[in-house]
């Protein structure tokens, strides 16, 4: 009785809707945004993707270009041979200095003093013209153009002959403006005898060096065969020499050649050496 009365007093009453609890559904979808409050504006902001790192290249060196190192230009070390000759024992020596030059690494230029004499003195003294026409005179201005010089010539009472003499009278102009100070010479002669004047003849030809400033350049006794005792030799630590014999017979040894040799050795090393300090 009591529950028919209890459902005939519900029957004014409105029905309760029925809670249903929601269930969530798994999908691929995004899920959906949160809800925005009342009153509260939103905006949306595009963000620009990341920009991708940049390709890493390999290490490069820049070419690194060093400053030229100096250069010295070494200039090649001249010496002059000029002589004269009568009956060819100076030209032969004159030709074997030279080649002890070149054995040196120096530049040789040979060279002979002008004849003098008449045609009538010449005759008189056998001697050999054509030994003076071999290679170009030299002349004042020339000298000026080499480091050294080696002059050969045969002697007069001590002297060099009047041909040489007249040569060295002629250098004034190079002597006032001082133009071979510094520069290097040497001698090689030739005697009749073996007492005829070898050294003395190189002594009174150092005065003309003297008044020029060059430096004369002896050759000592560095070559043992200038002490040799088994023969007749001419040579002297003043430079090479030969003997002639009175009437030029007598011919020019092999080891007077030697000497000769040696001496053009010597004083092209020996002057190349302060040419190249001087260029350094």
């Amino acid at each position: 009785m009591s529950g028919l009365v209890k459902r005939l007093s519900n029957l004014g009453k409105p029905k309760k809707e029925q809670q249903t609890p929601a269930t969530s559904t798994c999908s691929t979808s995004a899920a959906a945004p949160a809800a925005t409050p009342a009153g509260i504006s939103t905006t949306t902001i595009a963000l620009a993707p990341a920009p991708a790192p940049a390709a890493q290249s390999e290490p490069t060196t820049a070419a690194v270009t060093l400053p030229a190192a100096p250069t010295t230009t070494m200039s090649a070390t001249k010496i002059a041979v000029v002589y004269h000759s009568l009956w060819g024992h100076i030209s032969t020596l004159a030709e074997e200095v030279a080649a002890g030059l070149r054995d040196s690494g120096v530049q040789v230029e040979i060279f002979t003093f002008a004849e003098t004499l008449s045609d009538e003195a010449l005759g008189k003294m056998y001697a050999n013209k054509a030994l003076g026409e071999k290679y170009p005179h030299i002349t004042p201005e020339k000298l000026a153009e080499f480091d050294g010089f080696l002059f050969g010539f045969g002697t007069r009472y001590g002297r060099a002959p009047a041909q040489v003499s007249a040569f060295f009278d002629r250098t004034g102009g190079l002597w006032a403006k001082g133009t071979l100070v510094g520069k290097f010479g040497g001698i090689f002669t030739s005697t009749s005898s073996q007492h005829g004047g070898q050294e003395v003849t190189a002594l009174t030809t150092i005065s003309y060096f003297a008044h020029h400033g060059i430096t004369f350049v002896p050759i000592g006794y560095q070559f043992p065969e200038l002490t040799n005792l088994t023969e007749v030799l001419g040579g002297s630590p003043w430079g090479a020499a030969t003997i002639s014999g009175g009437d030029g017979s007598r011919k020019v040894s092999e080891i007077e050649l030697k000497v000769a040799r040696g001496q053009g050795n010597y004083f092209g090393k020996t002057v190349s050496t302060f040419v190249k300090g001087k260029s350094a």
